[in-house]
């Protein structure tokens, strides 16, 4: 009894040590209660994925309640309720600000329209097809990496949401579902340029022509919706003189998930045409002229 008078006395004299002490007191409750409940839940829980969510919001509980004793406690009134309101929502933020970032950037992605499933775009240097989009995340089949051209890798990729805020998005469809390509035609020299510029434009021309005709009507709500030039669509040939041969530059618009098969038909089709040629048209390879060979003296001249 006497000690406890004691201890009594010495709370009345000292109230702040006493209140500092009672509040350690609390914090060490509630860490060792969250620390217990982490322990049980690991020996219950047999999914990792379940386990770690589990204990996660038990921390954020666990914290959530330590800055509410914190700041009720040492002012001595509930009434400064709305002052650790606002300090936990500031916690929150900075703790969770890539989640809430994610959850913002799935709004944005669904009012602005910066994407949907089935376009093909490149985000945070990773390209892809996107399948999925949830309030988190962005899912997407991949292309290219150890895969040459347009081909699926295999891997689906899971992308946060809040890149949409931290660089930009390349959308192989939106508005516009074509892209222009190009490829080099070495032609050597002495070969009939005209016919060769006859085989390469005809053959672009037929074999293009169904993109081209759709490309027109596309291209031209392009222009109005944006702040554009006009381009044109149309199989555009350009030559150049180099060293070695005359080299033919072949651009031309195509639909972005055909780019390959389309590259491949007018490289075998020219191909096939200017071999039917008889060596009028003949392709160019790398050649090597000597102007002069040196004189060797083979005497010895020791």
């Amino acid at each position: 009894m006497e000690i406890l008078e004691y201890l009594k006395d010495w709370m009345n004299e000292h109230p702040l040590t006493t209140s500092i002490a009672k509040y350690i007191i609390w914090v060490a409750v509630i860490i060792g209660f969250i620390s217990f409940l982490r322990k049980v839940l690991k020996r219950n829980l047999p999914d990792t994925a379940t386990r770690y969510k589990s204990q996660k919001a038990i921390e954020i509980v666990g914290y959530t309640l330590i800055i509410f004793l914190s700041v009720t406690y040492f002012t001595g009134n509930i009434k400064d309720f709305t002052l650790a309101i606002g300090l936990l929502t500031a916690g929150i933020t900075i703790t969770l600000q890539e989640l809430i970032l994610s959850v913002a950037g799935s709004f944005y992605i669904f009012f602005v329209k910066v994407y949907k499933p089935g376009d093909r775009i490149e985000i945070n240097g990773i390209k892809g097809d996107v399948i999925d989009i949830d309030s988190i995340y962005t899912t997407m089949m991949e292309i290219g990496e150890w895969v040459s051209s347009d081909n699926y890798s295999g891997r689906i990729v899971k992308l946060s949401n809040a890149f949409v805020f931290k660089g930009p998005i390349y959308n192989y469809s939106q508005d516009f579902p074509f892209v222009w390509d190009e490829f080099n035609l070495p032609i050597r020299y002495g070969s009939d340029i005209d016919l060769a510029k006859k085989i390469v434009v005809d053959i672009a021309s037929e074999s293009l022509s169904e993109y081209v005709n759709e490309s027109i009507e596309n291209w031209k709500q392009v222009v109005n919706k944006y702040f554009i030039e006009d381009a044109q669509v149309e199989p555009t040939l350009a030559i150049t003189m180099t060293d070695n041969w005359i080299q033919f530059n072949l651009r031309y618009i195509v639909d972005y998930k055909r780019r390959r098969l389309t590259k491949h038909l007018l490289n075998e089709k020219i191909g096939k045409a200017i071999m039917a040629t008889d060596g009028k048209v003949t392709l160019a390879s790398t050649t090597l002229e000597i102007v002069k060979i040196p004189r060797i003296d083979g005497k010895d001249n020791a």
